[in-house]
């Protein structure tokens, strides 16, 4: 038997957004009934820089994420985040491809970014603020452009040059889009924050009790963009709570005894489940989204089938 291995140029012809954001909603859905398995993420932290190894089964597969992050590869001409994803047979073990998984880590991300948008925003929605404007919002734009008439985008980032791209990006797609002031670009029906910070971003003040936020870039102890007393105010749904108490947007507050379990309304996969309601008229909603290892999986399976079926990729006998 053979193992199957595909490139970032495979998986990129072989799964589109709309595709990924159903992919990941029935991955939600399984993980809260029960019906997945995702242990937690394994940390190597070295000097410069760490490795996560992200495992789990469902939808007949098992499968691991390996995925590093160093800060300062850019400096050495290498990306700063590259993943590469092993999908195995969980009836013998045997390692059915082995794929690329940095554009899949993007792709996954939007799509779950997706996900929350259609439980926790709006039906009407038309205005989307993006504060942050590097690859992730490219993929959050597309999504909401997948599940809503998009009709305005807001953009602020402190780099001219991302924020001058990603307009080139949402107008080649047909969208209008203004780079505006962080504060202007809040005025919005649904809020995407896609930042490295360790402070707040979003002030409490600039936030109305009708916008849906998408909080992604927190990912680690200590990072947040949004005030506390946005958080004291909202509905808050998480992808995972552990991981989210952990290094989530919620992180902070909770280390600081400001917020605690009972304030996290929900999973999102509880929501999509039906086991608790989404968006309930005029309120304030984030999504904290921390990744989870079955949206990975969930997208590689996807990758995987139409690969066998197109006849993508290289076939060698690894084992």
């Amino acid at each position: 038997m053979e193992t199957l291995i595909l490139t970032q140029e495979d998986v990129k012809s072989l799964i589109g957004i709309e595709k990924a954001i159903k992919a990941v909603e029935e991955a939600f859905k399984l993980y809260a009934t029960s019906n997945a398995i995702m242990p937690p993420k394994v940390y190597l932290t070295l000097e410069e820089g760490d490795f996560r190894a992200m495992p789990s089964s469902l939808m007949g597969y098992a499968g691991l994420k390996w995925v590093n992050s160093h800060p300062k590869n850019p400096e050495k001409g290498f990306p700063a985040v590259m993943a590469v994803f092993v999908l195995n047979d969980p009836s013998n073990g045997f390692p059915l491809a082995v794929m690329d998984a940095t554009y899949l880590t993007s792709l996954r991300t939007g799509a779950a970014g997706g996900v929350a948008m259609k439980f926790l925003a709006r039906k009407d929605s038309r205005i989307f603020g993006f504060i942050g404007c590097g690859k992730q919002a490219i993929f959050q734009f597309l999504a909401a452009k997948e599940l809503f008439k998009v009709e305005i985008v807001k953009a602020f980032d402190i780099n001219e040059k991302a924020s001058l791209s990603f307009k080139e990006f949402c107008e080649s797609k047909g969208v209008k889009c203004e780079i505006r002031g962080a504060e202007e670009v809040c005025d919005c029906d649904v809020l995407i924050t896609s930042t490295p910070s360790n402070r707040p971003v979003v002030k409490k003040e600039w936030i109305k009790e009708t916008t849906h936020i998408n909080a992604i870039g927190a990912d680690a102890p200590g990072k947040q963009e949004l005030d506390i007393e946005i958080l004291k105010r909202a509905k808050i749904v998480v992808d995972d709570l552990e991981q989210a108490l952990h290094g989530g947007e919620v992180n902070v507050a909770y280390s600081l005894g400001i917020i605690n379990r009972e304030n996290i309304y929900a999973t999102l996969g509880e929501i999509v489940a039906g086991i608790k309601k989404g968006r309930e008229g005029d309120e304030i909603t984030i999504f904290d989204s921390t990744g989870l290892a079955i949206q990975d999986l969930a997208v590689a399976k996807i990758v995987y089938e139409n690969a066998v079926k197109k006849g993508f990729g290289i076939k060698i006998k690894l084992i």
